[in-house]
């Protein structure tokens, strides 16, 4: 659990936005971001992001949902969301656990990601959902 990033406090409802500023959420943290993470998968690979998770509740539209866009492949089972004017990753239903969303902290209103200093890598290619349960 990380409570600060950098100079910025992480706030129990703590504001995120989009490049442009067309969308701004607020999360609800309150043990601060929680299992900071990159991803390896094909989508991943490309945004680049730093996420951390939230509970489904835990993220609430303030401004901008006409212009969030979803984006869905494989399974259709995660729901990626970006803002359709600038492009930016916001967040996105996770597939292994579509109960909780994933955010991108650099969204995260005064939170630089690069100084969350080393992240783990989650191994999105060999998925968990994919994976053939053995007989």
């Amino acid at each position: 659990m990380i409570r600060k990033v950098g100079n910025t406090e992480i706030q129990q409802k703590h504001k995120a936005s989009c490049h442009c500023g067309s969308v701004v959420l607020e999360l609800t943290l309150p043990n601060g971001i929680e299992n900071p993470r990159r991803c390896d998968c094909s989508i991943c690979r490309r945004k680049g992001a730093i996420v951390g998770s939230v509970d489904l509740s835990g993220i609430r539209i303030l401004e901008g949902a006409d212009v969030l866009k979803l984006y869905q492949f494989n399974t259709n089972t995660a729901k990626h969301y970006f803002c359709s004017n600038c492009g930016i990753y916001t967040h996105h239903q996770r597939r292994s656990n579509p109960s909780e969303y994933g955010f991108n902290i650099g969204c995260l209103e005064g939170v630089n990601p690069f100084d969350l200093g080393e992240v783990v890598t989650n191994d999105g290619v060999n998925h968990p959902a994919d994976r053939k349960p053995d007989n």
